[in-house]
């Protein structure tokens, strides 16, 4: 057993072929007398191409295509290779600027980078969904072409269920709302007739959970469909006033069962921002409601067909390349060096070399690298101070390889719902670039991960072992006696996405800086989706907007400075 990290040799030029043959269909069976079906195939694509939040930001990505040609393009100096800076560089490319695009490591993606150890296997910093709610992240792959490199997954969210271990309880999200005309529908038919008046894919989504009888019994289903009422029916407005109370706290003073929070929201709440209900934000849930089933379709997951630096990153690349922009990887900031009037003067890396260019953007993945290279003189000014309160989460993901198939397992993520797992998935089935016939591969966010960011792997895998000899209870031993571990990879991130605690979204800041020639991007930065990969794209796409509508200022600038550099 062996434990192995940060293996280099991610970008490695050879092309990825793929023979990928689908296993048989094995069922699983339910404690609600329908079949747990494993199908372990993909779905088609869904059709998002016409949904509003799809067009606004095939929109917005438009502008940049068609914006006027600069007579002399901006040069463009990007801190971070995550999908935030990676998509700020693209739209900057796109409108005909020149980015230059700095990545401290030597590998693409950030939060989304990955690793191919000695034996030619991948491991990753997190595991990743992309969704259907995710309107930028879909029309990049659009505009990537790479569309087919999405594995969409049937349209349910999965628990595992602790008090009855190797079951799983589901909520599936039906095509149409069937009509409940009798018995125990009709004590909340209403109430559903009221939300399909407001949002006929919210009802959906609700009738998924108001359909699952393994998790909530009546009484708790209809009064946390009624605590619901207030967000539904009180938009954005009501949204945003939610900032100040935790998920727990909103939910009692809804009136909702603690039992709701224990069986629905812990797993909600890890999954979204690897933090307990007693910490997070209600407003986080809230927006994550309202995108997810806004839309027929918003909630629907694909697993990216293979490792994101490659399969994702790459092509990203390659489109900035091809427009006259530069990726560089190895070239870390050491500082931010300023000229007299406050502005950015250069960055100096690491090895000494100097970058300087028209502008300069901020998109590391976590916002606790821009505090601690940020300039003393900034540090004052209110739109950087607030950025104490953004504090980064810990988390930790880790990959197990088996010597055999687990068969207690499924073609989809999965949430855990154990003290120390959030979300899990059998990447062996579930991705065509890590299928194995013969063996499995589980891949595991371990949060809340605070506690154990400092503990040694050996001690993260063997609690991880624990809570999987439940998950697996006939498959799984923790002394190895049933399936036994061929390796294993610990991934620690010490400040992932921000801590989305209460209070917090008023210190967010937006992509233009308070100092001229000065950008932010990422996904603590004010955007309407989470700390998330959308957030994160989106984020990108605003700062490329707000330089090119500073295009004239920063020409101006431009060539004062030169005249200046020539006194």
């Amino acid at each position: 057993m062996t434990s192995r990290h940060h293996t280099t040799d991610v970008l490695s030029s050879r092309p990825l072929q793929f023979q990928f043959q689908l296993p048989p269909p094995c069922f699983i069976p339910r404690t609600n007398n329908r079949p747990f079906k494993v199908l372990c195939a993909d779905y088609p694509r869904p059709e998002l191409d016409n949904t509003s939040n799809f067009l606004e930001a095939a929109y917005l990505s438009s502008t940049f295509r068609t914006s006027p040609r600069p007579p002399k393009p901006l040069k463009i100096v990007i801190a971070g290779a995550g999908l935030a800076g990676l998509s700020t560089a693209k739209y900057l490319a796109d409108a005909g600027h020149k980015p230059i695009l700095l990545e401290a490591r030597d590998v693409l993606g950030g939060k989304v980078a990955a690793w191919k150890d000695v034996d030619g296997d991948w491991y990753e910093t997190g595991l990743h969904i992309f969704f259907g709610a995710y309107p930028n992240i879909q029309n990049l792959f659009g505009e990537l072409g790479i569309n087919d490199r999405l594995q969409w997954k049937e349209h349910s969210m999965i628990f595992a269920m602790p008090n009855k271990p190797g079951e799983f309880s589901r909520f599936d999200f039906p095509d149409v709302l069937p009509a409940p005309l009798n018995g125990k529908y009709a004590i909340i038919y209403n109430i559903m007739l009221l939300l399909e008046i407001l949002s006929f894919p919210a009802v959906l989504g609700i009738w998924a959970i108001l359909r699952n009888n393994e998790m909530l019994t009546w009484p708790e289903k209809v009064k946390f469909a009624i605590g619901l009422l207030p967000a539904m029916l009180g938009g954005q407005a009501y949204v945003e006033a939610q900032d100040g109370l935790s998920v727990q706290d909103w939910m009692r003073k809804q009136g909702i069962p603690d039992r709701v929070t224990t069986e629905v929201f812990i797993a909600m709440s890890k999954a979204l921002n690897f933090i307990n209900p007693d910490e997070l934000s209600m407003q986080c849930i809230l927006i994550a409601l309202n995108r997810f089933l806004q839309e027929k379709h918003g909630s629907k997951m694909a697993f990216l067909d293979g490792n994101p630096p490659e399969r994702l990153c790459m092509p990203i690349v390659d489109h900035i390349e091809s427009l006259g922009g530069q990726v560089r990887l190895n070239s870390r900031i050491q500082k931010i060096e300023l000229n007299k009037d406050g502005t950015v003067k250069n960055f100096l890396l690491n090895d000494g070399n100097i970058i300087k260019g028209d502008a300069y953007v901020f998109a590391t993945p976590a916002v606790d690298i821009l505090k601690l290279i940020l300039p003393e003189d900034w540090k004052p000014i209110p739109y950087f101070k607030k950025l104490e309160k953004l504090v980064g989460v810990p988390v930790i993901n880790v990959h197990i390889w088996f010597d055999r198939k687990l068969r207690n397992t499924y073609d989809h993520l999965l949430f855990s719902r154990s003290p120390l797992l959030s979300v899990y998935a059998d990447m062996s089935v579930t991705c065509k670039e890590y299928y194995d016939p013969n063996r499995s591969m589980l891949e595991l966010v371990f949060a809340p991960a605070e506690e154990w960011i400092t503990c040694s792997d050996a001690d993260i895998i063997e609690a991880t072992m624990s809570e999987l000899s439940r998950l697996f209870p006939d498959e799984i031993a923790v002394d190895q006696s049933k399936a036994k571990i061929l390796k294993y990879h610990v991934v620690k991130t010490p400040r992932s996405v921000y801590k989305t605690v209460p209070d917090c979204e008023p210190c967010r800041p937006l992509q233009r800086s308070p100092i001229e020639g000065f950008y932010l991007a990422g996904d603590y930065t004010k955007q309407k989706y989470l700390a998330s990969m959308e957030g994160a794209v989106l984020s990108g796409k605003f700062c490329a907007q707000a330089i090119v509508q500073d295009y004239g200022l920063l020409a101006a600038r431009g060539e004062v400075l030169a005249e200046a550099s020539l006194v």
